[in-house]
């Protein structure tokens, strides 16, 4: 059976190397006699795979002693509430509005406290990110909050907020190992494996040690707390297991590619290839601003409804998967991840072409 080439934005594409020794080790993992589906968490194995795990995601990003890595189930929604619930001391805190994500995000955290929303692009449909240079954060804020890559509009954050001193956290769902990232300048950086790590079922949050403590929100479910993640190390309950066992294996596969800086140089030479496409096309046109663009997710369109659903179809029998827009915004768009090889995006430039100039 052929693979198409999946442009999905989550649960999206893994690298074929991971798909096949995981396929290999399905029915024995190493000589257990049984699959990672099958094995307790509290095995000597399991606490193998789940400490190499981590292991390797410290060495590729360069996470520093006094930052926890947790691996949580919930996907990144969750941590919508997990937040505030961590974080709201003061019960109030500063979003940055990016799109519908960090919307769901702020929308959540007003159960819980004061949450302001300090800049937003909702006035041009979230085409852009906004100056973040100067905000007029709260004084009282417990932190400054952002969803750095949005994943249906295709923008992100490639400078950081000013957040004059208030702790920044990140959804980085999208963008996730996608490029270095100095994790000392977040307070938090969490986001779910579907999009660029692993299946769906895990979000890991990596979150610096003096922000996980006892004295959260009263009310807090006791699962929801951080410290009662950090103190079991993962394991206060069944974890994610099978899903952190492919995260695992997608780490080590990103080291063997040579790390987050190679990620990032061909990630920029995949997405040059579509958004130089777009630049020049008289069908179609990216909807985001040029400085503003992901190299994760890009979402573009003809202008014509009918159009846009003549391309998706016709490039799904060609075996692009997945090119649909989300459906709040219609249109088309392509999530060209880590595992996503530079030869789909050139397939998908050169179906883009014949569908031009069939329909010029």
């Amino acid at each position: 059976m052929a693979r198409v080439y999946n442009f999905s934005a989550g649960p999206a594409v893994l690298p074929e190397e991971v798909l096949a020794e995981a396929a290999s080790e399905m029915l024995d993992y190493r000589g257990c006699g049984m699959s990672v589906m099958e094995m307790s968490h509290r095995s000597k194995a399991f606490g193998e795979i789940i400490e190499n795990a981590e292991a390797d995601l410290r060495e590729l990003i360069g996470i520093p002693d006094n930052y926890r890595v947790l691996f949580l189930q919930g996907g990144a929604s969750q941590q919508f509430a997990a937040v505030p619930l961590n974080l709201m001391k003061n019960r109030v805190a500063d979003y940055v509005i990016t799109g519908a994500w960090a919307k769901k995000a702020f929308k959540e955290a007003k159960i819980y406290g004061d949450a302001r929303a300090i800049a937003s692009s909702e006035d041009e449909t979230f085409s852009y990110i906004p100056d973040c240079s100067d905000l007029d954060v709260s004084a009282d804020a417990d932190y400054v909050y952002i969803c750095e890559n949005n994943t249906i509009y295709g923008t992100k954050f490639h400078t950081l907020p000013n957040t004059k001193g208030k702790d920044l956290v990140a959804d980085v769902s999208s963008c996730f190992l996608s490029e270095p990232v100095d994790i000392a300048k977040y307070g938090v950086m969490y986001g779910g494996a579907q999009k660029n790590i692993g299946p769906a079922g895990v979000v890991i949050s990596i979150i610096r040690e003096d922000l996980i403590r006892d004295d959260v929100l009263e009310g807090t479910p006791t699962m929801l707390k951080w410290k009662t993640q950090a103190d079991a190390d993962s394991l206060y309950n069944t974890p994610p297991a099978y899903g952190i066992y492919i995260c695992g294996k997608v780490f080590k596969w990103l080291k063997d590619q040579g790390g987050l800086e190679a990620m990032q140089q061909r990630n920029q030479e995949k997405a040059a290839l579509l958004y130089d496409y777009l630049d020049q096309s008289k069908l179609f046109r990216g909807t985001v601003r040029k400085e503003d663009r992901s190299l994760m997710n890009v979402p573009f369109v003809t202008g014509d409804a009918d159009l846009d659903a003549a391309f998706v179809a016709e490039s799904k029998a060609a075996g692009l998967e997945n090119l649909k827009g989300h459906r709040s915004v219609g249109g088309m768009r392509a999530s060209i991840y880590n595992a996503m090889p530079k030869a789909g995006v050139e397939a998908l430039v050169a179906f883009m072409d014949k569908f031009e100039q069939a329909h010029s």
